[in-house]
């Protein structure tokens, strides 16, 4: 196995579980629970939320990127009805920590059958404009499968996202992450401009946003926000500044995870 892919491997494993320890907190309340950082698995503190796992273990974000995974090794390429099948199958067997929105589209009767259309409905009964991360937690998945052709990387990023998020703004995070790491393992252009570049029809909130949150300072990103701490751009930008601005996987999981919030999917 190519070790960059294996590096995505494990991170996705190792941020997921980490991340799990300040995932839904403030930093006063991460500075009050974990005052010398966090290091290990073990420093995980153990509440009514976090206790629901083994010290180590990873969460819904993990568990839908092997769901993905699965269906790709399976039929060598992205059959949407499958992966809807594999979502299906991992959500009846009672998961935790699966998110509100991917638990709504995942109960319908008939998402087997017409995943796409169940998304799009409870996106726009929703009213249109609810644009959560859970798309990009598990995109790595998609983003590694023929990786050397960067069409067919923004194409399945789209067609996998629209699985459970179909806000054109999720669409986009799955994009731009899906071509930084598709260029990343094929020795391509990965300055920010150069991918958002590559990809023209992007929502104008979404430059909007990158263009005013994204900086070499975390703390702009305001990942505590409770208001916001789900949103698919912000958790994008928080992936944007440790691939850009960490001195190393460490050091970036870490600087991340103490900002809390959505700590896990944005670990």
């Amino acid at each position: 196995m190519n070790s960059k892919i294996k590096n995505i491997y494990l991170g996705q494993a190792i941020g997921d579980a980490l991340g799990l320890a300040t995932e839904f907190m403030t930093k006063d309340q991460i500075a009050q629970l974990y005052p010398n950082g966090i290091h290990s698995y073990d420093d995980i503190h153990q509440d009514a939320h976090r206790s629901r796992w083994l010290k180590g273990s990873w969460t819904d974000d993990t568990d839908q990127f092997l769901c993905i995974d699965r269906s790709i090794k399976k039929n060598n390429g992205i059959d949407i009805y499958d992966i809807a099948k594999e979502f299906k199958a991992w959500f009846q067997d009672n998961p935790m920590g699966i998110g509100k929105t991917t638990y709504e589209i995942l109960k319908l009767p008939e998402y087997e059958d017409r995943p796409k259309e169940c998304a799009e409905f409870i996106w726009k009964i929703k009213g249109g404009d609810l644009a959560p991360n859970g798309g990009l937690m598990r995109n790595a998945a998609v983003a590694m499968f023929n990786h050397q052709n960067e069409d067919e990387v923004i194409k399945n990023c789209k067609t996998v996202c629209q699985l459970t998020h179909y806000d054109p703004r999720c669409v986009d995070s799955c994009q731009i992450h899906g071509l930084l790491l598709a260029r990343e393992l094929n020795g391509g252009d990965t300055s920010l401009q150069s991918i958002l570049n590559a990809l023209p029809h992007l929502d104008s909130r979404t430059i909007e946003y990158i263009v005013t949150h994204f900086s070499e300072d975390l703390s702009n990103l305001k990942l505590d926000d409770k208001k916001t701490w789900g949103y698919t751009l912000k958790s994008l930008c928080a992936g944007l500044w440790g691939y850009y601005h960490a001195e190393s996987f460490e050091q970036g999981l870490k600087a991340i995870i103490m900002e809390g919030g959505d700590g896990d999917n944005n670990g």
